[in-house]
């Protein structure tokens, strides 16, 4: 009988850590069981801590947060309102739900150095290294490194980064999920401001996302520990984001399932 081992593929949700732009650094007020012993005497008329379980009760947090802080799955809303070359983007709450359980395939590029390009020549090297033939609706892991500066400032410009023909490259080959180990699915953007002040060629922003438009699909941001699964591929991904009416992302918990004698 086979053993299934589970990876976490997620980063926590933490407060204050610089690894967000300052607009969208989450915040977490803590309550404590002691706090909460006096709220639940607002629920509790009469109500007197020394009756409680030590004298404490609930604990609760508060959180200030965007749909895109820790790991999350973007749906083509977030690119743009309309996909496939015109229909109505879908939302996070829209996503079938079939899209996010499929089986993986990781795809090395932690050789490449930050801010480079992901080529479709890069996607055919590696999958021929590997010896995969990417099939409709695999899950497609993008491994960067960039989750090792996690929590640092640094984690903003960590990382290569797909562009717009490697993101149609695999939207062609029948996949509809994806995902990457740092902050962004494109280049990360001081890289993608750099290039287009040079250049002035507004298709170098956000090229990846904008191959949304041509072709729908969800990406995941914010992975981590893809070395852990050990493998390139033979395991499953489950992604399922959490429902969030009309928005364009929602926080995920991807895992890896791997079968081992």
């Amino acid at each position: 009988m086979k053993h299934k081992r589970f990876i976490d593929l997620s980063i926590s949700i933490e407060s204050a850590l610089p690894s967000d732009p300052p607009m969208m650094i989450p915040e977490i007020d803590y309550v404590d069981h002691t706090e909460g012993a006096e709220q639940m005497k607002d629920f509790f008329p009469g109500l007197k801590k020394e009756q409680l379980p030590g004298g404490l009760g609930w604990a609760i947090e508060f959180l200030k947060l965007t749909t895109h802080s820790g790991t999350h799955l973007d749906a083509p809303y977030h690119y743009h309102p309309t996909m496939d070359r015109g229909k109505k983007a879908m939302t996070i709450d829209e996503i079938p739900l079939e899209w996010c359980f499929s089986d993986g395939v990781v795809l090395d590029f932690r050789h490449k150095g930050d801010g480079e390009r992901i080529t479709v020549d890069d996607l055919k090297k590696e999958l021929e290294r590997i010896e995969y033939e990417i099939k409709p609706m695999d899950i497609v892991l993008i491994q960067t490194g960039a989750d090792e500066a996690w929590g640092t400032a640094e984690y903003l410009v960590k990382g290569a980064g797909m562009d717009r023909k490697s993101t149609l490259y695999l939207l062609d080959k029948g996949v509809k999920v994806v995902g990457i180990d740092a902050w962004s699915w494109d280049r990360p953007l001081p890289y993608l401001a750099e290039e287009f002040e040079k250049t002035g060629n507004p298709k170098v922003i956000w090229e990846a996302h904008f191959a949304g438009i041509e072709m729908c699909y969800c990406h995941m941001e914010k992975m981590a520990n893809l070395s852990a699964i050990g493998r390139s591929c033979g395991f499953i991904v489950c992604c399922f984001p959490v429902r969030i009416k009309k928005a364009g992302a929602g926080w995920v918990r991807p895992v890896a399932i791997v079968d081992e004698d």
